[in-house]
């Protein structure tokens, strides 16, 4: 079984939600005025109708006006694009993803973050059907208590049992025995498991690498950017950290290049850490070897 869950980041932005302009909506009220100043002026040649040079008029009334109407206008616009935002899962947030959620028969928990929320709410709808897909059980691991950070789940072989690893909040991502008993009693709800189904429920594990890289720094960078480096990257992992997420060699070095950074040469571990689907990888020391400064 495979992560099916939706990256919502992915997708194209929606079509229906315009990019706001004022400068345009003033810009296209003008031409319109003058149209309709010169047609005027053309079926009135009895009046003596002087030109109409509005770019040298800020503070004509017409001006004023345009600029105050241009305003309103761009504030309905805006106030329109999040209507339609509050629709889509990809943007919705807070009491709006509360009533997004409830659509799909989906509350949020007590405490549940909003990503955590669309999360759950994506794995509930891949999960509707009648057979016991991995969308549901995972659906179920992490309704079953907010501290389930993550789960995957998965089979061995031809292995016909379904074993579900569970990534806890807890410091070191490892779930307790209480919290493994937890998700364990919610999958084997016999509402919830099929028949057939032998679900084996059990704490990820935690394989922690250490990281050596050779780094220079610019000529003007401190002494002190080595560690703002280090520190860049284990926040970025915190983020991203997650089941069965391997730790690239690209990603890693990547975040070690902030400002005041020259060049990054990784050491160690060679190459890419692949995480099996029930491990789930940790920073441990990261070596920064100062090789001098460069441009």
């Amino acid at each position: 079984m495979a992560n099916s869950t939706i990256d919502l980041s992915t997708l194209p932005p929606p079509r229906s939600i315009e990019e706001l302009d004022y400068e345009v909506y003033v810009a296209r009220a003008t031409v319109e005025f003058k149209a309709v100043w010169a047609a005027v002026k053309l079926a009135n040649p009895e009046i003596d109708l002087p030109d109409y040079n509005l770019e040298l008029l800020e503070t004509d009334p017409f001006m004023i006006i345009n600029e105050s109407e241009s305003a309103r206008e761009t504030k309905l616009r805006a106030r329109i694009n999040e209507a339609l935002r509050a629709t889509l899962l990809a943007f919705a947030t807070g009491a709006d993803l509360d009533n997004l959620g409830a659509f799909y028969d989906v509350l949020r928990l007590v405490g549940e973050r909003d990503d955590r929320f669309v999360a759950r709410i994506i794995l509930a709808i891949q999960g509707r059907s009648t057979g016991g897909t991995e969308p549901r059980y995972k659906y179920v691991a992490m309704t079953a208590d907010t501290r389930v950070k993550d789960a995957i789940v998965y089979t061995v072989g031809r292995s016909p049992l379904i074993h579900v690893a569970i990534f806890s909040t807890d410091p070191g991502g490892v779930a307790s025995p209480e919290l493994v008993s937890i998700v364990d009693a919610a999958l084997q709800d016999p509402a919830v498991k099929m028949v057939n189904d032998t679900i084996v429920v059990a704490s990820a594990v935690q394989t922690t690498v250490n990281l050596e890289a050779d780094i220079w720094l610019l000529p003007d960078a401190s002494d002190a950017v080595r560690n703002a480096a280090a520190e860049n990257l284990r926040a970025q992992w915190a983020l991203h950290q997650s089941l069965g997420k391997d730790l690239t060699q690209s990603w890693w070095t990547s975040k070690l290049m902030i400002g005041g950074v020259h060049k990054v040469v990784p050491i160690s571990p060679v190459g890419d850490v692949v995480a099996p689907p029930s491990e789930a990888i940790a920073i441990g020391t990261i070596t920064l070897n100062n090789r001098g400064r460069a441009f």
